[in-house]
């Protein structure tokens, strides 16, 4: 049986596995064996079925080793979109009631910085403002908890790095006057 199957598939290690493949099969369907019958017959006919169907199997399969074609083919999980959208709500519910209607009419109507101070009364640079800290906002309400506190530390960096600025032209000035 081997060297039948080494002549169908051509390697060694995959002949071992299509006769071992084929006893397990003969040994479940011992009973569909018609005693007087020739046994190597009906083992070779199990072990040339087994290599055809796993042939046929085979055509239809891509290699992907590194998973590569699975994720592109992959469709991501509706349910998660579905959270993610019941978080965003709840997150711009949260924002103070300017900053959400200028952070909608710019990012989801589309509606230019002109457009959106005249429809909400104020001026261009106040409705940039208020979007800019609504985006702000919006990023820490959704963060994960990780994210959360780089952005803090990030903020808390940001501030050091203003007051050292605003010490710096001071302590020349000392110096100056020493």
């Amino acid at each position: 049986m081997r060297a039948f199957a080494i002549s169908l598939c051509g390697n060694r290690d995959r002949a071992d596995d299509l006769v071992q493949e084929a006893l397990v099969k003969a040994w479940n369907n011992l009973d569909s064996f018609e005693v007087g019958t020739n046994l190597k017959a009906w083992l070779f006919t199990i072990l040339r079925n087994a290599y055809f169907s796993e042939l046929r199997k085979t055509k239809r399969e891509v290699a992907d080793s590194d998973g590569a074609m699975a994720a592109r083919v992959a469709v991501p999980a509706e349910q998660h979109a579905h959270l993610d959208l019941k978080d965003l709500n709840r997150a711009l519910g949260e924002l103070p009631i300017d900053q959400r209607e200028a952070l909608i009419l710019v990012g989801a109507e589309g509606f230019s910085y002109e457009d959106a101070a005249h429809i909400a009364g104020c001026a261009v640079g106040t409705v940039k403002s208020r979007v800019n800290r609504a985006r702000t906002k919006l990023a820490e309400l959704m963060a994960s908890p990780e994210e959360a506190e780089e952005m803090q530390a990030r903020a808390s960096e940001k501030v050091s790095a203003k007051a050292a600025a605003k010490e710096k032209p001071g302590a020349a000035k000392a110096k100056l006057s020493q």
